[in-house]
């Protein structure tokens, strides 16, 4: 009895301190302003400016009122449903902290009250306070509730990964235009932002965009596909006086960024006519993605040679060993590679905006958004430039829910061992 009362209090204890210690960090200053009538203490988020003065009136009845709900929680019994509900807050806190410091600079510009533009330096203890007891509010909810550190971890990490994605799906829904805005939830909602990015072509067709990249990820990952899973094979199984020359070799240049011959490889292609082409980016994908075989050589290597040498001697070749044996038990490592494969072309920005230059016809989707973020541009197409990016984030994000196993298994080296 005296063990579990000692848990209850080395647990609520901590956790009542946080709750309390969250509404306390609202009065302390947030974004500090040298103003004509001293220091300004100014809420970020709101046109609400509070003096010295004002905080002291309002700080005893604070302090008061949080001994009291301090004392409520230490004496009362950790319910279950308090602490999802203090869950809940913290979480809720946290996202409210994420989206202020998002908003700030446009929030407190707008307020007249600063004499210089915001900066993010301008923040002071209160924001940075608030933000850290609700982190640490929602660390200590999750432990008591029994729940294991990891998902600590996950779940901030899972809030700060969502954010910015609600916000592009929200945006690409909204009425107005304009990339600027002082508010994130819209004011209206249309489809009108994904039925204006199909049909009105006459500027950006991005439907002819779409239709490219499908058309050089669909090619590449072929290819590469192919390419890759023979190249690791060949190396995993033979052995060949150059081998090891090979594989230092491809080791050594994929260690090199892309980019830094991208200039090199658009005057080859150039100088071959190949220049401006759908053709040049499958040829420049697939020669980059062959680089990644030592992934897949890793998972060949996990299967039995058993298997080779079993059908070796029941008369299969090495080319009927390959097909027929050992890839249809590497669906692991083949879903792995095309998905790289299909993605790299699907996201690539820099290789395209440097072949393509200026041919408006065989742009991508990423260099196609890209140009509607230019400065006479963006104001009229920057939702349609959201929509845009969510429809490209679609069949990605579908694939992968559907496939995530494989593609687990073939980092891991899933291949079955007997």
């Amino acid at each position: 009895m005296n063990k579990t009362r000692s848990l209850h209090h080395q647990t609520i204890v901590p956790l009542a301190i946080a709750a309390v210690a969250l509404p306390l960090t609202l009065l302390l200053p947030w974004l500090r302003v040298a103003g004509p009538e001293g220091f300004v203490f100014a809420r970020t988020g709101a046109n609400l400016a509070l003096f010295d003065r004002g905080i002291l009136n309002v700080l005893p009845l604070a302090i008061a009122a949080g001994i009291i709900l301090l004392l409520g929680l230490s004496l009362a019994k950790p319910l279950r449903t308090t602490v999802r509900l203090l869950v809940a807050t913290f979480a809720a806190a946290v996202m409210l902290g994420i989206y202020l410091l998002l908003t700030a600079k446009v929030t407190a510009d707008a307020s007249g009250l600063l004499p210089a533009p915001m900066m993010v330096r301008d923040l002071q203890v209160g924001y940075w306070l608030f933000l850290v007891v609700g982190v640490a509010g929602l660390a200590l909810a999750l432990m008591t509730l029994r729940q294991p550190t990891t998902y600590i971890v996950l779940t901030a990490m899972a809030v700060v990964w969502l954010l910015p994605i609600v916000w592009l799906l929200i945006t690409s829904f909204r009425a107005e235009s304009g990339a600027y805005t002082t508010y994130i939830i819209p004011k209206g909602w249309t489809v009108d932002n994904y039925v204006r990015l199909w049909t009105e072509t006459d500027q950006f067709n991005f439907p002819r965009w779409y239709l490219n990249t499908l058309f050089v990820a669909v090619i590449t990952c072929i290819l590469t596909t192919t390419l890759v899973l023979m190249v690791s094979y060949a190396f995993s199984r033979l052995r060949f006086p150059t081998r090891r020359l090979f594989m230092n070799l491809g080791l050594i240049v994929a260690m090199f960024p892309g980019f830094m011959s991208m200039i090199a490889v658009y005057h080859i292609l150039k100088a071959v006519g190949l220049a401006k082409s759908l053709v040049s980016l499958i040829l420049v994908y697939t020669g980059g993605g062959v680089l990644g075989y030592t992934i897949a050589k890793g998972f060949f290597d996990t299967i039995p040679r058993s298997l080779d040498e079993a059908a070796t001697i029941d008369g299969a070749s090495r080319n009927t060993v390959f097909w027929k044996i050992i890839l249809p038990s590497s669906k692991p490592i083949v879903v792995y590679s095309a998905i790289t494969s299909f993605i790299a072309p699907w996201v690539d920005f820099v290789f395209v905006s440097v072949i393509m230059k200026d041919d408006y016809a065989n742009y991508t989707v990423a260099l196609g958004l890209y140009r509607m973020l230019e400065r006479e541009h963006i104001y009229a197409y920057f939702t349609r430039f959201c929509a845009g990016a969510v429809m490209v984030a679609l069949p990605i994000t579908l694939l992968f829910i559907q496939i995530q196993k494989f593609y687990v298994e073939g980092v891991t080296g899933g291949a079955v061992k007997g």
